[in-house]
């Protein structure tokens, strides 16, 4: 076995410098598995060496309904990486110089993603990626640490998390088939025309603003849905489903402060993504095309049309392709909203603490005090029927503090106590009772904004003789060639895998530019058509193991943030 010719190497190589430890690169065979050494880290301070565990499907011995269908390999697989993860936190031991010892793979957090950390594949074999940190003194290399840790410590978190034999079955399986239930209840939501589904029961405020676990069931009100939008979803293992339907159109979610408007519409946003058993938001799904809009003070926009929104401005700076590196609330208000119509989005979700509020509304008084001439905005509410009715997309408010939103509503769930009512009887009432006067705004019908063509070479990721440099350190923020994307302002953030493989897809999409896409939603469609044929090892060659599946709507975000991008009018439009 290549095991002991490992030890051998490794009992060769004692007190030699680190770089003695690159010998080790390629294919070794241990008992129940296949080790391949990736990438071996120069110093014992840089990033982990890049290892991978190939285990054969006789091996594993997997059932084969764990990975019959691609939701149900997700979900085990995503499992499967929280169990190497805790394992290796067990397994990790420092053992000299900086990272030495440690063991590491990209934890799933509370959502579930299709990742390259541990991948089931058709057959029932199972692939694990993860990093380990070569022990060294200085920069010398600890042979028997080494040893130790690639032969019996590395081995033990292999099997104890990639073999059927570490779980009880029955817990497998119910990551399987709660990740395929929640696939089969956002399918079934474009046949009744919702925008989304939270089932009853379902657990949706989260601990802290930081952490993404369910607050304590003892202090969280388990979401009940009102009679007159109860509705009932097949699901393939666990039948019929309850819960509140969403409709299409547009929805006001209004009540007082501090009774959970923001915390229902947080996990409708969430509800794009699939959760993991004992989340609370397993069966809280959200029309896959569905993004949050917010005003981001400061952010930089390039060559958006935000002219249905916002007028010439004083001084002529011209609305219908905008560009600026310092956008005010309403003007990258206004964006976001272009933006994600740009590329495919049918519902937009808002709420009224994070929107700039000139861009929400405009009151009868303010109407009167100052005319129309000399207010280049035209807010929302006078758009949010056309954007439902002329275009589809529907949208979602959080509203405490306009009630002239009330006019414009197909549907009011009003929220009391984290407990959700329908509302929406009583606010006609309301509208008929309480006229308020205002005069609609709006100067023309709504239409999807014209796609943009982005200048390829303005897509940089170069940093000096590097001509690829992209780190992404945090959640929120990806080092793009010689400037920062700052994500902040996207909302909910990616998880630091999908940043990561933002980061790489922002090259992609710089290469089909290059290629000949004729539009920013073209470039999209090819990025997203690569990763469905050859998964998301198209992004590297360099097999990484902390990647996980996007949207392509956080992708575009990123790239919107991008205070290099340069755009110029559409192939298509041109």
């Amino acid at each position: 076995m290549d095991q002991q010719r490992m030890t051998t190497l490794l009992d060769s190589l004692d007190g030699k410098g680190y770089g003695a430890y690159k010998r080790l690169k390629g294919e070794w065979s241990f008992p129940r598995f296949s080790l391949f050494v990736d990438y071996v880290q120069g110093d014992p301070y840089a990033a982990p060496s890049r290892l991978r565990a190939m285990i054969p499907p006789e091996v594993a011995a997997l059932p084969a309904d764990l990975f019959r269908t691609r939701p149900r390999a997700i979900g085990t697989a995503s499992f499967m990486a929280r169990r190497f993860a805790d394992r290796a936190v067990d397994l990790s031991a420092g053992t000299g110089s900086g990272n030495s010892g440690r063991i590491r793979i990209e934890a799933p957090g509370q959502a579930v993603f299709e990742t390259t950390a541990l991948q089931l594949h058709p057959d029932g074999g199972v692939e694990i990626r993860f990093g380990v940190g070569l022990p060294a003194g200085g920069r010398r290399i600890r042979a028997r640490a080494a040893i130790e840790l690639l032969t019996e410590r590395v081995p033990r978190a292999i099997d104890e998390s990639g073999l059927s034999t570490a779980y009880e079955l029955a817990e497998l399986r119910l990551h399987a088939e709660t990740n395929e239930d929640a696939d089969a209840l956002r399918d079934q939501l474009r046949d009744h025309r919702w925008v989304g589904f939270v089932a009853d029961g379902s657990i949706l405020p989260r601990r802290s603003g930081i952490d993404d676990r369910p607050l304590d069931t003892g202090d969280a009100v388990p979401f009940e849905s009102p009679p007159a939008l109860r509705a009932e979803l097949d699901t393939p293992n666990r039948g019929r489903v309850s819960g509140m339907a969403i409709p299409r159109g547009v929805t006001l979610i209004a009540g007082g402060g501090y009774h959970g408007k923001s915390t229902l519409l947080r996990a409708i946003a969430t509800g794009v993504h699939n959760h993991r058993p004992g989340d609370g938001r397993e069966r809280v799904v959200t029309d896959p095309a569905a993004v949050k809009v917010r005003a981001e003070d400061g952010r930089s926009v390039a060559g958006v049309d935000i002219s249905p929104f916002i007028g010439p401005l004083p001084g002529g700076a011209d609305t219908t392709a905008l560009s600026t590196p310092n956008a005010s609330g309403s003007t990258s208000q206004a964006a976001a909203i272009a933006e994600a119509l740009e590329v495919g989005a049918t519902a937009l979700l808002i709420d009224e603490d994070t929107a700039a509020t000139n861009l929400m509304i405009r009151d009868r008084r303010m109407q009167a005090l100052v005319p129309r001439d000399s207010e280049p905005i035209t807010p929302l509410i006078d758009h949010v029927r056309g954007l439902t009715e002329r275009l589809d997309v529907s949208v979602i408010l959080v509203i405490g503090g306009s009630g002239d939103y009330l006019e414009v509503a197909d549907t009011v769930i009003g929220m009391r106590h984290f407990r959700a009512a329908d509302w929406s009887l009583r606010a006609r009432e309301v509208v008929e009772s309480h006229p308020t006067g205002r005069v609609p705004e709006s100067s023309g019908p709504l239409s999807r904004p014209a796609a943009r063509l982005p200048h390829a070479r303005s897509i940089d990721p170069s940093r000096g003789r590097r001509s690829v440099r992209i780190r992404c350190r945090e959640t929120d923020a990806i080092e793009f060639g010689e400037t920062t994307i700052d994500l902040r302002g996207v909302d909910p953030l990616p998880a630091r895998s999908q940043t990561r493989a933002i980061g790489l897809a922002l090259v992609l999409v710089r290469d089909h530019l290059e290629q000949g896409a004729t539009s920013l939603p073209e470039a999209l469609d090819r990025v997203e058509a690569a990763i469905r044929t050859d998964g998301l090892d198209t992004l590297s060659d360099r097999r990484p193991g902390d990647l996980s599946a996007f949207r392509r709507f956080e992708l575009a975000a990123a790239l919107n943030r991008l205070r290099t991008l340069e755009v110029r009018a559409s192939r298509e439009d041109s």
